[in-house]
């Protein structure tokens, strides 16, 4: 029965998806220009909207409240750290981006050291965006087939490749035509359908429990795990080390990634992309708050039923679904919610990738092909690009491990780290640098950081963090400088 449930839902769900889409791409023709561009007509508020859902995933909605038990609430210091780092998105790099009229963000590479430092940068975004978002959507097509498939078919590998293969055909369906136009319309539904999702599981938690708002709001903090300040210096969790680290991943995870800013950039002015970026930004820490006092409800809720919560916390929340614990009716929103967040991430990166790879790689726009030949480019690079994030979720479906929030943010480490420092050394130095010599340093930096992750607990008793992104920015940076020209 929750197979059936959880069928129609999604079958209900995806209807109205390709609805909004079609709608959204009426008038465009499938052209470049909505497909990269949204035609600069996106409302900021809607933008901002949706770039919430995107940037939740449907990792944070599976893996988050079951970090309350190991960690409580301090992952509440990074976000703290990102307020800080989308402000400095908004005032620092969204300018540079308008001023040059950008439709990738990579191209300021070209046009600051050359030609090779520009795929280099582009190439390094395709390979962390693809890992990343993998990573993202793996998690879900795991609760997927775990819930829909598994029942009929039982386990293995053949239901999560069905998954895989249905989840990546829907998505690829209501973005092939207008991408960026349709993407900004149906992330908003996404978001609006994430948030009542968590909202509905946290009732159920407290109504299991037998409590009414205000219970359930005392519940959470007096909880033992309603902890936000960690001040140790050797913790990862230190304040120190979780808010710089915030500021950082938000510099790089959204102002250097071609997915979250092309986004922005599909807004009428500056000043509305602007007050995007700051509104999505205040709101990236409630919305954090909520899943982590969610959590602390089920941890709540199977201390008072005595039940023992899965050791993985990525469990956490299927689990209690599966047994029925939360009621019958909470496999709706539960669905809702990991689809909605699952597909707003996946959708946006899928398009991302292909402008980087039509528009920094191939150089479509450059060699001013003709209208149709250009889309048709657009389209088998999109078909390909779908083919590779399938492959991607393959691979870490034979190499599962970890809890999946903390490897991608691991994965971000070293492979934006060259992204923070080129940006660096272009904006705040006036200097060149050997283009043919850039390369080379982009390698060189995550290799070292690699080594340095590896021995540091050896040599010096340190484990590093999520700080490892600074590091591998202050190494390319470095390189940068040792071979700028003279």
């Amino acid at each position: 029965m929750t197979a059936l449930f959880m069928l129609a839902t999604l079958v209900a769900y995806f209807s109205l998806l390709l609805f909004i889409s079609r709608r959204a791409a009426r008038g465009s023709r499938g052209g470049n220009d909505a497909f990269f561009r949204a035609g600069r007509q996106s409302p900021w508020w809607m933008v901002a909207f949706g770039m919430v859902g995107a940037s939740i995933s449907g990792v944070t909605f599976i893996s988050v409240p079951g970090w309350a038990a190991s960690t409580g609430m301090t992952y509440l210091q990074m976000c703290m750290g990102f307020v800080v780092g989308y402000v400095a998105v908004a005032f620092v790099l969204l300018p540079l981006y308008y001023r040059l009229r950008l439709t990738s963000i990579y191209a300021y590479l070209g046009e600051r050291f050359g030609p090779r430092t520009h795929r280099t940068g582009a190439l390094f975004f395709v390979l962390s965006k693809l890992m990343g978002a993998a990573a993202r959507m793996y998690l879900v097509c795991m609760v997927l087939a775990q819930f829909v498939i598994v029942p009929y078919l039982g386990s293995g590998l053949l239901p999560f490749l069905l998954v895989v293969a249905a989840v990546l055909l829907l998505i690829w369906l209501y973005t092939r035509q207008a991408g960026m136009q349709a993407i900004v319309r149906t992330d908003a539904l996404q978001t609006l359908c994430l948030l009542l999702a968590a909202g509905g599981m946290a009732v159920a938690a407290a109504q299991t429990l037998g409590l009414d708002l205000r219970g359930a709001v005392q519940t959470v903090c007096e909880s033992p795990m309603c902890r936000v300040w960690e001040w140790d210096g050797a913790s990862k969790q230190a304040f120190w080390r979780q808010f710089l680290s915030g500021v950082f991943i938000v510099v790089v995870m959204t102002g250097l990634d071609q997915d979250m800013m092309q986004k922005n950039l599909t807004c009428r002015s500056l000043r509305e992309a602007q007050k995007d970026m700051v509104s999505y930004g205040l709101a990236f820490l409630p919305v954090n708050a909520l899943f982590l006092g969610l959590g602390i409800l089920l941890f709540s809720l199977c201390a008072a039923q005595g039940l023992t919560p899965p050791a993985a916390g990525d469990s956490l929340l299927p689990w209690l679904v599966s047994e029925g614990v939360l009621g019958a009716w909470v496999v709706v929103p539960f669905t809702l919610g990991i689809v909605a967040a699952a597909f707003s991430s996946a959708d946006s990166a899928l398009t991302a990738l292909t402008t980087t790879v039509c528009i920094d790689l191939l150089r479509v726009e450059q060699r001013a092909l003709p209208a149709a030949e250009a889309q048709a480019v657009r389209r088998r690079v999109h078909g390909a690009v779908v083919l590779a994030f399938s492959l991607c979720m393959v691979l870490f479906k034979l190499a599962e491990g970890g809890n999946m929030i903390d490897v991608i943010y691991v994965l971000a480490s070293y492979t934006y780290g060259p992204l923070l420092g080129l940006y660096a050394f272009g904006l705040f130095s006036r200097q060149q640098v050997r283009d043919r010599a850039v390369p080379f340093v982009c390698l060189a930096a995550p290799l070292v950081c690699g080594l340095l992750d590896h021995f540091a607990p050896v040599w010096w008793g340190y484990t590093f963090g999520y700080e490892l992104l600074l590091l591998n920015g202050l190494l390319t940076l470095l390189g940068l400088y040792a071979l700028r020209k003279r």
